[in-house]
């Protein structure tokens, strides 16, 4: 099945580019920020789509890693974040992030309370623990690297998902969105995803969900009991049998775990 979603160009000014924000359906908004993949369209977002209007930016310095020279801090990565949102003219909105999003949702939600509605995180960094450090994918092997993201089960469909377009053109500009996207997230996590982001966590007003894979490699599930007990009004949503990214392994148990909670009053 062939995915497919809208493009919405966002221009912010400042000298950086233009942000090109996915989009699709109707209904209240929702905003999804991509974890360690980069920006894509899948079978996660194309379901909320069919009830709710899904936004899903790129990070900054997506396709230009020199304008992250205007980036020194995660404040600075939540902030242009909220610029794309008001630039979208959202008002209140539904907040999703995976992986390093989901670290970006926990900031935006601490620094902007008022503007998120409800937030869902996914096996989300931005916590670190000595006792069960969070796993270094950066040097990786390229197969080490999509055992720990999507988990070792499913091999040929972890593969498919992964595989390069046909054509020199489209391939090489496949890779160099690939390494450049990599590049913009590993400017806020390397080399330990912890930019105290727990002591910020306090401010975070709205219900919120965290939904963990059970058999996550990259972050311990005891990572979602430590994001709990820092923010007021959660609840935990373990996927068995699901790997850093549960939306790849369980789309349609993640998806289901997601409406519903975005659905309840």
């Amino acid at each position: 099945m062939s995915l497919q979603s809208d493009v919405r160009s966002i221009e912010l000014g400042r000298g950086l580019s233009a942000n090109s924000v996915l989009t699709k359906g109707s209904g209240p908004a929702v905003v999804y920020l991509h974890g360690l993949l980069g920006q894509q369209w899948d079978r996660l977002l194309d379901g909320l789509s069919s009830k709710r209007s899904v936004y899903a930016p790129e990070v900054a310095g997506a396709h230009e890693p020199d304008e992250l020279k205007a980036f020194d801090t995660i404040h600075d990565l939540t902030i242009y974040v909220d610029d794309v949102v008001r630039k979208l003219e959202l008002g209140t909105f539904d907040l999703i992030g995976h992986s390093f999003g989901g670290m970006v949702a926990a900031e935006y939600a601490a620094l902007f309370p008022e503007r998120v509605r409800k937030l869902i995180l996914i096996d989300p960094l931005g916590l670190w623990r000595d006792d069960k450090p969070v796993a270094d994918f950066t040097y990786a092997t390229p197969d080490k690297q999509r055992t720990l993201i999507l988990g070792s089960s499913d091999e040929e469909a972890a593969k498919k998902l992964l595989e390069l377009p046909g054509g020199t053109t489209h391939r090489n500009r496949e890779i160099v969105r690939r390494a450049t996207s990599m590049a913009s997230i590993l400017h806020f996590i390397w080399p330990i995803p912890e930019r105290g982001l727990r002591k910020r966590m306090y401010r975070i007003a709205a219900p919120t969900q965290i939904i963990w894979g059970e058999d996550d490699l990259i972050v311990p599930q005891a990572y979602a009991d430590d994001f709990a007990s820092a923010i007021r009004k959660s609840e935990i949503k373990i996927i068995p049998s699901a790997s850093h990214t549960p939306q790849f392994n369980k789309p349609d148990e993640v998806l289901k775990a997601a409406l519903s909670f975005l659905d309840k009053d």
